[in-house]
């Protein structure tokens, strides 16, 4: 009789720590559940946002569409961002409070472009300085 129960506290024990294990990993994951979850609904909201702005906007005509072509691939953008953007939770979930982060989020970028030409005009200069190179290059090479 002894040996049996010798023999059923470890198997026991073993199983209690198992049970621990398995009930900490899944608290665990609750835990990380909660603090990206206001990010994952953050991201749902402004991926409806976007989906109910796409389906105004094919509805219009095609001069309208191409108004908002520049509007509609940056709300994209935005959309994209957020999907790998993790907030801290007290913040995504603030911004869940807004009716439409999405709009949201494309004003303050919109408002603050200047660096989009910047990097534009800086794309010109980059490309001209390239074609002279190329041309003086070819240039040379006809004149031996």
């Amino acid at each position: 009789m002894r040996y049996g129960n010798d023999l059923i506290l470890p198997t026991h024990s073993r199983l209690v720590f198992k049970r621990n294990q398995a009930a900490i990993s899944i608290l665990k994951e609750v835990f990380a559940m909660n603090e990206t979850d206001y990010n994952a609904r953050l991201y749902e909201k402004m991926k409806a946002e976007q989906d109910k702005y796409r389906d105004w906007l094919v509805r219009q005509e095609p001069s309208e569409i191409l108004n908002h072509t520049y509007e509609y691939t940056m709300r994209e953008d935005i959309v994209m961002c957020m999907e790998e953007l993790e907030l801290e939770p007290e913040k995504a979930r603030a911004f869940l409070r807004s009716p439409c982060p999405l709009s949201d989020v494309y004003k303050e970028f919109r408002d603050r472009e200047t660096e989009h030409m910047d990097t534009i005009r800086d794309s010109i200069e980059t490309e001209a300085d390239k074609s002279l190179q190329r041309q003086e290059k070819k240039q040379h090479r006809e004149s031996r």
